[in-house]
């Protein structure tokens, strides 16, 4: 198929894989190169297979979807991502824009809007499902206020907004899982930002990192010891 855009398919869902790749199988102009269970995968699939438009499934085991997407903006620029979901929220969205998602659909979409997105995509365009737009709206609405909130606390140690988050949900007392169903990311994507702020800020276990949050004033309260 030459001159087909080439379309790899990322869900956890075996089920959801294959009925994408049967059904983008009998679109014109469109060739499935590849699919991918999680994250990882996605990613490493991208280099054997130099896809044009991956189709991202955002919860994913090992590597998310948002994660995935950030690792290919940084690796495989060209490659266009369009995100499906059976949810969204505001939070989701600002997280898979700034990781460069360039659509979003649901997994309900037909034969005929899965090719309109692709084809939006690969022209530079937005391609964003009715079904999401106000999440979208909402997101794009925030991102501002997100950028002004990231310089006005001035956060120390070159930490993200996102890695502060993790650090005063730690503080808090949760755990990994129970920081990635408030964030909506994956444990794995979860231990990758405690990973990077435990580096940035030079602290080895969590409870050096709570007695960090406090005496940075990135929590309210008295600092606890690190003893």
């Amino acid at each position: 198929m030459t001159g087909a855009t080439r379309v790899v398919i990322a869900d956890d869902q075996r089920v959801v894989r294959e009925g994408l790749a049967l059904l983008i199988g009998l679109l014109p102009g469109l060739e499935v190169v590849g699919m991918a269970s999680d994250g990882e995968e996605v990613v490493q699939l991208a280099a054997e297979v130099n896809p044009d438009v991956v189709l991202m499934d955002l919860r994913m085991p090992r590597c998310d979807g948002v994660e995935a997407t950030r690792r290919l903006r940084e690796s495989y620029p060209v490659v266009k991502v369009i995100v499906l979901t059976t949810y969204a929220d505001d939070r989701s969205v600002v997280d898979a824009l700034r990781a460069g998602a360039r659509g979003f659909l649901t997994k309900d979409a037909g034969a005929d809007e899965i090719r309109a997105a692709v084809a939006a995509v690969e022209r530079g365009e937005a391609a964003i499902d009715p079904a999401v737009q106000h999440h979208v709206v909402n997101a794009l609405a925030r991102l501002g206020t997100i950028d002004e909130r990231e310089t006005e606390l001035d956060l120390p140690d070159g930490l993200t907004m996102r890695e502060a988050e993790v650090l005063e949900l730690i503080a808090a007392g949760l755990a990994n899982a129970e920081i990635a169903a408030r964030l909506v990311v994956s444990e794995a994507t979860v231990k990758s930002h405690i990973n990077h702020l435990f580096t940035k800020t030079g602290v080895r276990d969590r409870a050096q990192a709570v007695a960090y949050a406090y005496r940075h004033g990135l929590v309210a309260g008295p600092n606890p010891s690190t003893e």
